[in-house]
């Protein structure tokens, strides 16, 4: 067998790398946060970057994007891809919105939005499984379709949300400094890693996405966990929606649509394959945590927004570029 060299063994690793480009973002936005862009200020402690309100801004960043990419990471797993969470859970979220204000008591809304972002994932396991659509034509057609009902719901203006309980749940800080919304989303975040490592519909998905063949003669349903997952990254894009309105107190148009995006780019930088079959929960919260700094040093250092969405774009670029060469790696391995 091919002896690795120290950059192909690193290469595998992704974890390590991603440590290591966060460890290397810090230092940069520390840096160039100072007055001067001096490092001598940095150890002055005149750096914006390195004060605790920035800690918390980037914890508060994350409970939308941590949600989405939970359930966006069970599915690439599996070999799978949802370009439509962003549009679920906006839909989502501006059902929910629309019903409360004509009077729905609050619980059953949520069950309602909820079994709606069920719903789009199983109409995207349909045309997946059912139609033989590749997901990404078929989401990206599903994603269009909810985002046409969300204007429709809409109708070109934002839905205000007056409910105590979402004010409440949305606003509410443990420590003075950790959001709820962010502990709620990390808790099911940990539920899906547990599941994902330590059972066996875990061990079936990464067996469905790594080997197909495999799984289909040791006589697993390839179909039905297709299904499951599906209906599960629809579940946590609606839950992202509900929580999307909880913090801001309305459902827009927009909402969350663009966050898909960042779930995809988070679950990539974690070692999330495109191909399926590797990765883990873990990788992706790492991933998650990189993309939260790396978006928020921008702001910090005052980018132009275009700058930023570019600079967001290219990071996606650098992930997709370390998910080819373990690809690579993983290739000879297999042929020596």
């Amino acid at each position: 067998m091919e002896k690795l060299s120290l950059f192909q063994r690193i290469i595998r690793i992704r974890i390590v790398i991603m440590f290591f480009l966060l460890l290397i973002l810090i230092i940069a936005f520390a840096i160039l946060a100072t007055p001067n862009n001096s490092v001598v200020e940095v150890f002055e402690g005149k750096s914006i970057f390195l004060q605790l309100k920035i800690v918390t801004r980037i914890i508060d960043a994350m409970p939308l994007t941590m949600l989405l990419t939970t359930g966006i990471t069970l599915l690439m797993i599996s070999g799978k891809l949802d370009l439509s969470t962003g549009a679920n859970g906006t839909m989502c979220a501006m059902l929910l919105a629309y019903v409360v204000r004509d009077g729905m008591p609050l619980v059953p809304a949520i069950f309602l939005a909820l079994v709606i972002g069920v719903l789009i994932g199983f109409i995207n396991a349909a045309l997946v499984n059912e139609l033989r659509v590749a997901p990404f034509i078929g989401t990206l057609a599903t994603s269009s379709i909810a985002t046409g009902f969300t204007y429709f719901i809409a109708n070109r203006r934002a839905i205000d949300v007056v409910h105590p309980f979402m004010k409440q749940f949305g606003r509410m800080m443990l420590w003075g400094y950790v959001p709820v919304a962010t502990i709620f989303a990390a808790v099911l975040m940990i539920i899906a890693g547990i599941v994902l490592h330590r059972t066996r519909l875990g061990r079936i998905i990464y067996i469905a996405g790594g080997n197909p063949q495999a799984a289909m003669l040791s006589g697993i349903n390839h179909k039905k966990v297709s299904y499951i997952l599906f209906m599960i990254c629809g579940l946590f894009s609606a839950i992202a929606g509900i929580v999307f309105i909880a913090r801001q107190q309305s459902a827009s148009m927009t909402g969350i649509t663009a966050a898909r995006f960042e779930g995809i780019t988070a679950a990539v930088l974690g070692g999330i394959a495109f191909g399926g079959g590797s990765g883990g929960m873990a990788g992706a919260f790492v991933g998650l945590v990189v993309l939260n700094t790396f978006n928020t040093g921008l702001t910090i250092v005052g980018l132009n927004p275009a700058i930023q969405r570019i600079a967001t774009g290219l990071l996606l670029i650098f992930a997709l570029t370390l998910d080819f060469l373990q690809k690579q790696q993983n290739e000879k391995i297999v042929a020596s």
